[in-house]
């Protein structure tokens, strides 16, 4: 039974891997720099996410998002007000976003279009890790409030980014937060990887991640 549940996962990775090559080929081409970012529920993915959809807008880029949760469409509604194209993903209880999945809420999607393609990822560190979604850039989010020892607990998750973001960090303090700690237990797990130190709700740190961001594009 072991032997038979293994096969299973590793055709189901095969497949998601072959779609999800097929997707990376489409963004390539049509010139969209798409991101995947993942966290466990609470880090505030979808308020960073919403800051950086309204402050690229403001800029004058075309962004989009795709938002996976397992039901309700709250967190969609909720970045549409900033006025990106935005679509709801509902997996009704699968863990984590697929390639197949992602593919097919693209359809009527202009991609050449866009400059950016945000995917948020369903709230969890350990399934998304397995998925690729095609996206150039993977990004690892964590709060100050989760702890420091995150990315020890998940290392695949962190091994896996590209960049690397700490949220709300507004509240490091009165949440004893060890900045020191954290910065070492990342590189600890991805030597070198770049890291974001944000605040959605006072726009620290978002200068240097939407600079980071336009300089991707270009090298994209």
């Amino acid at each position: 039974m072991t032997t038979r549940i293994v096969e299973l996962r590793q055709g189901i990775l095969k497949k998601n891997d072959e779609l999800a090559r097929v997707l990376r080929g489409r963004y390539e081409a049509a010139g969209v720099l798409v991101l995947n970012l993942v966290s466990s529920p609470g880090t505030g993915k979808t308020a960073f996410l919403e800051r950086t959809l309204r402050d690229l807008r403001t800029g004058g880029a075309n962004v989009a998002a795709l938002v996976g949760d397992l039901e309700t469409d709250n967190d969609a509604r909720r970045l549409a007000a900033s006025g990106a194209p935005v679509r709801q993903i509902n997996t009704h209880g699968i863990c984590h976003l697929e390639a197949e999945m992602v593919a097919k809420h693209l359809d009527g999607w202009e991609l050449a279009d866009l400059d950016y393609l945000f995917i948020e990822n369903v709230g969890n560190l350990v399934c998304p890790s397995s998925y690729d979604l095609g996206e150039k850039i993977r990004v690892a989010l964590l709060s100050v409030t989760e702890g420091e020892d995150k990315p020890l607990k998940y290392p695949t998750l962190f091994n896996s980014a590209d960049a690397a973001i700490i949220t709300k960090i507004d509240i490091a303090e009165p949440c004893g937060f060890d900045r020191a700690t954290a910065l070492k237990n990342i590189n600890e797990i991805r030597p070198g990887v770049r890291i974001f130190e944000t605040s959605a709700k006072t726009g620290a740190g978002m200068g240097d991640w939407l600079a980071y961001l336009a300089e991707q594009r270009v090298h994209s």
